[in-house]
């Protein structure tokens, strides 16, 4: 049997009607660009995250991008961002002139709440939580340590959409929740996508002027902005997605509880969530000390995985000025060396994954 690590295109098959009729309408629209199909879904997911605003932009990088540039932070200032993200985190805060100052990852591979105090210094402006791979962070000790310091809290929701804390969605806990709609995403469109929310008028404004050309009035340009909007077309079919989005998160939470509850190999370190916290498994990551003989293990039986993610954003050739070396973030190191992503997607059927668990259990 072979088995991808991701396929799309069972989803799409679930609610095909609807998306084509989605589609259909808006072609049959004549409008394209920032009308009523892109002001409809950032209502719909506003209501979703219980945020007062959201504003559809290009990708979840621009989210990033300009949710940092909407807070006034550039040259000069330090965000304290997890060492073990996606280079996509990191990018967001030194496209502004901003320096990222990594903290390590804990047991649940999120920011360690309690290392963040630490790192704090007077160039501190913000706290970039990731909630990677599905899993909430400890939203309730970053808010605590954020109000103490009187710093932003910039959510990156790339990878949680629908995941809670204490029963609060993230990307609500701060000033901003950054995500992404790429389409491997649990709301994914189909090409580029992403959003920011807020439940702060003047934020929302300004996200606003940003993701066009810096106006809001058309020709009138107030401050410097630049083209990054979410389009009709990618809009309409993400409103039919979100309408769905409950009941593929259940699927993919009764998938993970199968592996979970009958992957019984001790050399595979099964993921854990923490207490108070939601997993929506945009990822099931499993850890393996002899990562590479594990990978060609399963890719011998006919089991695709990914690495997510394999080199970490301090040891990147890119980020080589910033002056990091091999060993400056064991933990985070230590990660990259042993993680695996297994297959995860919706459609998945219970013949695929009784192969993998099969498979795994075998493993030596």
């Amino acid at each position: 049997m072979k088995i991808e690590c991701n396929v799309l295109d069972r989803q799409f098959n679930a609610y095909q009607t609807e998306y084509e009729a989605a589609a259909l309408r808006v072609l049959r629209s004549g409008w394209y660009v920032l009308g009523k199909e892109v002001e409809q879904f950032e209502q719909n997911f506003a209501s979703f995250t219980g945020a007062k605003y959201c504003i559809g932009l290009n990708s979840g990088l621009d989210a990033l991008i300009l949710g940092i540039r909407s807070l006034g932070i550039g040259s000069g200032d330090e965000v304290l961002v997890p060492a073990n993200t996606y280079i996509a985190s990191i990018i967001g805060i030194t496209e502004n002139g901003a320096t990222p100052v990594f903290v390590e990852p804990d047991a649940f591979y999120n920011i360690d709440a309690e290392k963040i105090e630490a790192l704090i210094t007077p160039n501190t402006k913000a706290v970039l939580p990731v909630h990677l791979y599905g899993q909430a962070c400890n939203m309730r000790a970053i808010r605590s340590v954020a109000e103490k310091y009187h710093l932003f809290i910039i959510e990156d929701c790339a990878q949680s959409h629908g995941a809670c804390f204490e029963g609060q969605m993230t990307g609500t806990f701060g000033d901003i929740g950054c995500f992404s709609f790429y389409p491997t995403k649990n709301l994914g469109a189909f090409g580029d996508g992403g959003a920011v929310i807020t439940s702060d008028p003047e934020i929302a404004e300004r996200m606003q002027m940003l993701r066009n050309y810096g106006s809001k009035v058309k020709y009138q340009n107030e401050i410097e902005g630049i083209n990054s909007r979410l389009d009709e077309i990618q809009a309409a079919l993400l409103s039919v997605k979100l309408v769905h989005l409950n009941e593929l998160t259940n699927e993919r939470r009764k998938i993970a509880s199968r592996y979970l509850t009958e992957i019984k190999n001790p050399k595979i370190i099964l993921p854990e969530t923490q207490k108070g916290a939601d997993h929506i498994y945009h990822q099931f990551v499993v850890r393996c000390a002899k990562r590479n003989d594990f990978q060609k293990y399963l890719s011998d039986k006919g089991i695709k995985t990914l690495i997510h993610y394999p080199i970490p954003p301090h040891l990147a050739e890119c980020y080589a000025y910033l002056g990091y070396k091999s060993g400056d973030f064991p933990i985070t190191e230590q990660y990259s060396d042993e993680i695996v992503s297994l297959p995860m997607y919706n459609g998945m059927t219970d013949e695929e994954i009784d192969y993998v668990v099969d498979v795994i259990n075998q493993y030596q």
